[in-house]
């Protein structure tokens, strides 16, 4: 069965990744998409072959076939949007954050849950097939309890005009909002942890709009390890690794450029014997890597067929509003932390 879909802002990542996922979908059919500007939603629907473009919500909201409707413009829109298509009886997947604030995402989701429309979050990272073979080693115990656990993504985000991720008020959030939630979903879904305490640092180091161009969190995990994100819009592309490690009581997973928008990356996997004593040479001798064999596809086409099976029935919804909200908590820990210096200064 093909879902029917709608896309509500049409340009960015919709265009850059989530619409060419959608043309590979198996259950998937591109209807109508819509943009504030109508020559970007005139040419997608060229592009990806729709049927209809528009320039206003309402007009995408108001087809009959359409089941599901993909959210991909600025957050300081979203509230208006998922709220108008839940009225309208459509299923919604939505960009992070769901809203400005978690409170804001509470009552989207709340507002949908009401209407009786299902609602998943394109944290799409999810479906990388080595970050679902990661979730897979952790749960299986061969790495034993996690004790700590990190990860990083970064990219260079010069001041631009006219760029709402750079303003506070239309964003909910600089490098930490838009890159380190990222992080934070991926240890909670591959740990299968929960966040309890958060901390941060972030600020201002090279741009000066109004968000941060750089932020850290330290987090309590809810088996009690400690795990730490860090976020940058201030480091080159071509320097970045991106790299995301888990390390428990039996061995460890280290992997790099995983965290992406195209699925990729190394990954080591390193298991020990559980019946090791204390060594105090601390002898760190060869051990062989767990071999790790995955196949590479799309995420966002995996997301797109995850959330087609939900509006069928087939499966439960993924990624959930709950998951979402949940990550976007520890960030707005991170910022009111930064912001009432709730850290030791030395």
């Amino acid at each position: 069965m093909k879902i029917k879909w709608g896309v509500i802002g049409c340009g960015g990542i919709a265009d850059r990744r989530t619409l060419p996922g959608m043309m590979l979908a198996d259950n998937a059919e591109l209807v109508a998409v819509m943009d504030a500007y109508m020559p970007a939603a005139e040419k997608c629907k060229e592009k990806y072959n729709a049927k209809y473009a528009f320039d206003k919500m309402e007009d995408v909201l108001a087809i009959d076939e359409i089941q599901a409707v993909y959210i991909a413009s600025p957050v300081f829109c979203h509230k208006e949007q998922a709220m108008a298509a839940a009225d309208a009886g459509k299923d919604i997947l939505i960009e992070k954050p769901v809203g400005l604030t978690a409170a804001e995402a509470e009552e989207i989701a709340a507002y949908c849950e009401s209407k009786g429309v299902k609602m998943g979050v394109g944290f799409m990272m999810r479906f990388h097939s080595y970050h679902q073979a990661m979730k897979e080693i952790v749960s299986s115990g061969k790495i034993g309890e996690i004790v700590s656990a990190r990860a990083q993504l970064t990219c260079w985000y010069p001041e631009m005009e006219n760029c709402w991720r750079q303003d506070m008020k239309l964003s909910g959030g600089g490098a930490m909002m838009d890159m380190g939630v990222h992080c934070v979903d991926l240890i909670r879904y591959i740990t299968g942890l929960e966040v309890v305490e958060a901390a941060g640092i972030c600020g201002n180091q090279v741009f000066k709009y109004s968000v941060e161009d750089a932020g850290g969190v330290i987090m309590r995990l809810s088996n009690g390890a400690v795990a730490y994100v860090d976020a940058n819009f201030n480091i080159p592309d071509a320097a970045a690794k991106c790299k995301i490690e888990f390390y428990g009581t039996k061995g460890s997973i280290f992997a790099q450029g995983t965290i992406s928008q195209v699925e990729g990356g190394e990954i080591e996997v390193l298991c020990t014997d559980d019946g090791l004593g204390y060594d105090a040479n601390q002898d760190r001798g060869e051990v062989t890597p767990l071999e790790v064999n995955v196949e590479f596809g799309n995420m966002y086409t995996k997301e797109i067929e995850s959330f087609g099976r939900a509006v069928s029935g087939e499966a439960p919804v993924a990624i959930t509003a709950a998951d979402a909200i949940a990550s976007q908590k520890v960030i707005e820990a991170a910022y009111a932390s930064n912001a009432n210096k709730k850290y030791e200064i030395l």
